[in-house]
């Protein structure tokens, strides 16, 4: 039987979107759902970073700028690695590995209508090609890939060619959210993937996040292996010294 998985509460999604709507008024680039694209790399790899290295790199000094007071920065820092425990929870790679077709993964995202594209557009006198852009996803996998070049080192480097080839194809599945409505890339990307079937908005978000379970029992399959060690067995008390001295072990090097 699979190991369950537990979501974030409301109340968890709640002090997590708070605390990022604050870093947002600093660094206009991490919203909730960006930085929740950002965790979810950092769950997927290897190895978690410390809690400094990832928000220094995800937030820069608008972390420390928005949270001064130690008992505010407690909070805040216990809904962003709280968040990430349940993300590293979602990608557990033993329950993933037992269940490769059972979602696990549940990413924060804003859904996107034609009726809000169409009003933030008019409300912001954005271009159509800008508007196109607001799509659900986009931002999430924006967060996604900046946490996958902040930190490579969470991800295995010395693979095979039919290994960076498989890392490659997974990525451009939570690359394709980032590709706006209508356009050519995401046109051409359906067409070569699911062929004249298609696939819609939900589609491409399900299957990115398939893709994000697959990258983390890749990065476990292709981690490096740690040398294997011979350890010989140590001679018994009457056996000869194996330092070639003629006496029993017992009154040479095995003496206490």
């Amino acid at each position: 039987m699979s190991k369950p998985h537990r979501d974030s509460t409301d109340a968890e999604l709640d002090a997590f979107t708070t605390v990022c709507d604050r870093l947002g008024g600093f660094d206009a680039r991490v919203g909730a759902e960006w930085a929740d694209g950002y965790l979810t790399a950092l769950a997927a790899g290897l190895r978690l970073p410390d809690f400094e290295a990832w928000c220094t790199k995800m937030a820069g000094d608008a972390f420390e700028r928005a949270f001064a007071d130690p008992e505010d920065r407690a909070n805040a820092e216990r809904a962003l690695a709280g968040r990430l425990v349940v993300l590293r929870d979602q990608l557990d790679a033993e329950a993933l590995d037992e269940q490769p077709e059972f979602l696990r993964l549940s990413p924060l995202m804003v859904a996107w209508t034609d009726e809000d594209r169409a009003e933030t557009a008019k409300e912001h006198q954005l271009a159509a090609e800008q508007a196109a852009e607001l799509v659900t996803g986009a931002d999430w996998a924006d967060g996604f890939f900046a946490a996958l070049a902040d930190f490579p080192d969470q991800w295995p480097e010395q693979v095979s060619e039919e290994a960076m080839e498989l890392f490659e194809q997974l990525a451009q599945q939570v690359h394709a959210l980032r590709l706006p409505e209508g356009g050519d890339e995401l046109r051409l990307h359906v067409q070569a993937v699911y062929g004249d079937k298609g696939a819609d908005r939900d589609r491409l978000i399900d299957e990115a996040c398939y893709a994000v379970q697959d990258l983390r029992l890749w990065a476990v399959d292709n981690a490096p292996r740690p040398e294997t060690r011979r350890v010989d067995k140590a001679p018994g008390r009457n056996d000869p010294c194996p330092c070639g001295s003629g006496k029993k072990y017992k009154k040479c090097h095995g003496a206490a």
